[in-house]
């Protein structure tokens, strides 16, 4: 696959390059490069990703590193099969319980979620950092619900990091599932309020909290050049001065002086009212 010049491989992370010293300088390259375009796809352009990353585990299917990079493509296309079985290939190599928690998604993703609930009690878990012992409770959530147990799912994201005021990158994601979880039980109230936290929290958009909070408020978007829509006239009301001139009523000469009576008590200027057109022309296609 196609892969641009100013891609070097050196992008890679400190960790995966020493991986890929065990591997021939011009290969690990290769590799290297095609890691890189995983990392900048993945998000944006999953099945791309996908691509590039079954390119890295044909030149170097025994790196773990490879094996997760793929685990994640095929994570994100929603290939959960291959997904779980690469996480378990990696997870061989090295060792450690990190990819724990997706690993338990995979299952719910092939729609076992009682195995998910299973992992999520499971030694491994006391093994993960606080990151990952957030994650694996998401998890652990979202395979309640997967269950139609609403309220246990309710139950299982209440913990310390939800209470917490401090913000951690996992913050605006716990606070949305547990918003989320609370609207689906009815508890519109408060799932308002935990969607509002969420908003406070989400300082990088990784949620759409704030489209969720504006549709509890009754707030609706709408395209103002939406191409159904028909031509537009907008009528303005301006209350203005006496002396006050527009380009659709010509200037009213001062009165002459003389006209006045003496002694008569000079009136009070009235107001005007003008309308102000302000038309916008929309166009529909044939």
């Amino acid at each position: 696959m196609p892969i641009p010049e100013d891609v070097t491989g050196d992008e890679v992370d400190k960790d995966v390059r020493q991986e890929l010293q065990s591997l021939p300088k011009t290969l690990a390259e290769d590799v290297a490069r095609n890691l890189v375009m995983v990392a900048r796809l993945i998000d944006e352009d999953p099945e791309g990703a996908y691509g590039y990353s079954r390119v890295a585990l044909r030149l170097a299917s025994r790196v773990a590193a490879v094996r997760e990079a793929a685990g994640f493509a095929a994570y994100a296309t929603q290939k959960y099969s291959e997904a779980l079985a690469e996480f378990r290939a990696a997870r061989r190599m090295t060792g450690n319980t990190e990819l724990w928690p997706v690993m338990a998604d995979c299952e719910r993703g092939l729609g076992r979620p009682e195995k998910a609930l299973d992992m999520a009690g499971a030694p491994e878990v006391q093994k993960l950092d606080k990151a990952g012992q957030v994650e694996m409770r998401l998890v652990a959530a979202g395979a309640r619900r997967d269950m139609d147990q609403l309220d246990a799912a309710i139950v299982t994201l209440q913990s310390p990091e939800l209470a917490s005021n401090s913000i951690q990158p996992w913050t605006a994601r716990l606070r949305y599932a547990y918003a989320d979880a609370l609207l689906a039980a009815g508890r519109e109230t408060e799932a308002r309020e935990w969607f509002g936290k969420a908003v406070e929290a989400d300082r990088d958009g990784s949620t759409d909290a704030s489209d969720r909070l504006a549709e509890l408020d009754g707030v609706e978007f709408v395209d103002a050049m939406d191409e159904d829509d028909a031509e537009s006239e907008t009528v303005v009301t301006v209350v203005v001065d006496e002396n006050t001139t527009t380009d659709d009523e010509p200037e009213v000469e001062a009165a002459d002086e003389t006209d006045e009576s003496e002694g008569d008590e000079p009136k009070a200027a009235e107001p005007k009212v003008v309308e102000v057109k302000d038309t916008t022309e929309r166009h529909t296609e044939d």
